[in-house]
């Protein structure tokens, strides 16, 4: 059985899932399930091709083909019931001693979902200004279990408490530039400054980031991912589900001059091409959407990057991790990231000269603390 096959079937059950669109399976012969799963589970979609499994009016798949899927809905289903809990009562602590926080990504994002609980969760990401990012070290100190090496420069501190991983954020810069991560600094500032969506976890408030400055996070987080090696689906679809849920509220004209001062126009029009092309977003809810060839062709490009790499970097070699010394591994994975930046120079040619700096001096100062 071709692969492109189990390929055109998983996305056919991604739209569905994604939109709540009829899927139709009889168009396809010969089927694969098991190497559907194993294409969802690494793009981190599984949930979502679940709920799209259950638009199928055609051929309906039997219990053997669906079980896996079953059972990684029930364990997702679980564990995001089980965070959302974990996460209601950290903020609510964290309140109680003064420290204001806001919820960025994962479970914030899920919410803009068709099936919430199905999103395949992650870590716990909470925003905070310098002050409260402090006083949350020291508030999560007593709770930890384990903490990971702290980055001081971009303001990143792992923690893990119990199960959980909750990742505290100074910053939200993507590091591809400077210049970006300035105007970053200018949607974080209005953001802290009050500029803030609600989610009812349960009995407890959970801020979220507004919905002009969201777009801009997820967007400018799933580039950094893109260019450094590591995109998924699921950031997509994140995106995607964002613009869709709030497409009445969105204040296109200050997205548009972001977009410019940011200089990424260019990336927005071939994502979105690629988010209407491959994942079915409905094009008049996508912003500056352009269907012209150019941006299709850019599309197809990205599309085969994501399945070639896989969410994080999942499809890729990583056995050399375990074979060799430190110093060869940071070799091996600056090759990675030339062959990125080959890569992508035949999508967006001058945005990869004008982030290369920036991601090799990165990947050396990180090498020299050695991450």
């Amino acid at each position: 059985m071709s692969q492109s096959v189990n390929t055109a079937v998983f996305f056919e059950l991604l739209r569905a899932g994604l939109w709540g669109l009829d899927a139709r399976l009889q168009p396809y012969q010969g089927v694969d399930f098991q190497k559907v799963y194993k294409l969802a589970e690494a793009q981190s979609v599984a949930g979502v091709v679940a709920v799209g499994l259950e638009q199928v009016v055609d051929l309906k798949p039997t219990k053997k083909d669906v079980a896996k899927f079953i059972g990684r809905t029930l364990k997702t289903e679980d564990k995001n019931a089980a965070m959302n809990r974990f996460i209601a009562k950290l903020i609510d602590k964290m309140r109680q001693a003064g420290i204001r926080t806001l919820l960025v990504k994962g479970q914030g994002i899920a919410q803009c979902y068709r099936r919430p609980l199905w999103r395949a969760c992650g870590d716990v990401d909470l925003f905070l200004d310098a002050d409260n990012y402090a006083r949350a070290k020291e508030f999560l100190a007593p709770l930890v279990t384990n903490v990971e090496p702290e980055n001081v420069e971009s303001l990143q501190y792992e923690a893990h408490i119990g199960p959980w991983s909750v990742e505290l954020h100074g910053t939200l810069h993507c590091g591809l530039s400077s210049s970006m991560d300035k105007i970053i600094d200018e949607v974080q500032r209005d953001t802290m400054a009050g500029n803030v969506r609600l989610w009812k976890n349960g009995d407890t408030d959970v801020y979220l980031p507004g919905v002009d400055n969201d777009i801009v996070f997820i967007f400018t987080h799933f580039l950094k991912h893109f260019y450094k090696g590591g995109l998924g689906l699921r950031q997509i679809c994140d995106w995607c589900r964002l613009l869709w849920t709030y497409r009445t509220e969105i204040n296109l004209e200050l997205l548009k001059e972001r977009l410019g001062r940011l200089r990424l126009e260019s990336e927005w029009k071939a994502f979105a091409a690629y988010a209407v092309d491959y994942l079915g977003m409905p094009a008049q809810a996508m912003p500056f959407y352009d269907s012209s060839r150019r941006w299709s062709r850019k599309a197809r490009h990205i599309h085969r990057f994501i399945l070639k790499v896989g969410n994080f970097g999942h499809n890729r070699d990583l056995s050399y991790y375990e074979k060799y010394p430190y110093l060869v591994r940071k070799v091996i994975s600056m090759g990675q990231r030339l062959g990125d930046v080959c890569r992508h120079a035949l999508i967006f040619p001058l945005d990869s000269l004008r982030f290369f700096n920036g991601i090799m001096f990165n990947g050396l100062k990180a090498a020299s603390r050695g991450e």
